[in-house]
């Protein structure tokens, strides 16, 4: 049985021109011919062209390829190795930058009255503008979104410097609970979870508990989030979790 360069075409979902540059640089060349002179591919040839294309949606280029399948002394499995690892990266930068993160979409609306300078002075090595697109991105539609723009329009440099005392001030009582061993569900950590959650409903837009459980969840499930706050104390970030599910429990429940 034999098919024509159209069939394969058609049965791999690749165009004739790249068989045809396959069969010029000797990595798939047809076993056989018609009497017109054109390609005809055997059942074999379609196994070495489904190879092919699985080592191209891996990302090896061509010549790598042709070693793969033609050289006794390759190893697939280390090339394989390999390349698991890059995807493996990949993979985890793609996640970084489609995890839903409000810390972004608060910075949107942080830098619109501030300078450089001032920026710097208000929230120090955190740049507001760094998630800028992706902010825009995933929640210029959202009612959250636009509330919050609206509610921060108009904030100086000194709002966010109050806002940012209050911020650090909580912060330090929920360290302080966490340094004298309490849990994240005594009632002093849960009082500090709803002023949190008072605070986003304060400065920002309308947050309630199950909005907070999700942001609650957002600061363990994505990196940078948890990174920024465990700069208070490693761990702030779960209790601070735990604290806002547990806070949430005893008013919804």
């Amino acid at each position: 049985m034999s098919y024509s360069v159209g069939q394969v075409a058609g049965f791999a979902g690749v165009t004739v021109r790249t068989l045809h540059h396959y069969d010029d640089i000797g990595l798939l060349v047809p076993g056989g011919r018609s009497h017109a002179g054109h390609r005809r591919y055997s059942d074999a040839d379609l196994d070495r062209l489904q190879q092919i294309l699985f080592y191209r949606e891996l990302g090896f280029p061509l010549d790598e390829v042709a070693v793969l399948l033609d050289d006794p002394a390759a190893d697939p499995r280390a090339h394989l190795r390999r390349q698991h690892g890059l995807l493996t990266a990949r993979i985890e930068r793609l996640q970084k930058m489609a995890a839903a993160v409000e810390h972004a979409m608060e910075a949107r609306s942080m830098g619109i009255n501030l300078t450089p300078e001032e920026k710097f002075e208000v929230f120090g090595d955190f740049d507001p503008d760094q998630y800028e697109e992706e902010v825009r991105e995933r929640w210029d539609d959202t009612d959250a979104y636009r509330q919050s723009r609206e509610r921060t329009a108009s904030y100086t440099k000194e709002d966010w410097q109050r806002i940012q005392r209050e911020t650090d001030e909580l912060t330090r009582r929920f360290v302080a609970l966490m340094e004298a061993g309490e849990p994240a569900d005594c009632e002093a950590a849960m009082d500090a979870a709803e002023e949190h959650r008072r605070g986003i409903s304060r400065h920002h837009y309308d947050c309630g508990y199950e909005m907070h459980t999700c942001l609650g969840e957002m600061y363990v499930s994505d990196e940078r989030f948890t990174r920024n706050l465990d700069r208070a104390r490693p761990g702030f970030a779960a209790y601070l979790r735990d604290a806002i599910l547990a806070n949430a429990a005893r008013h919804t429940s």
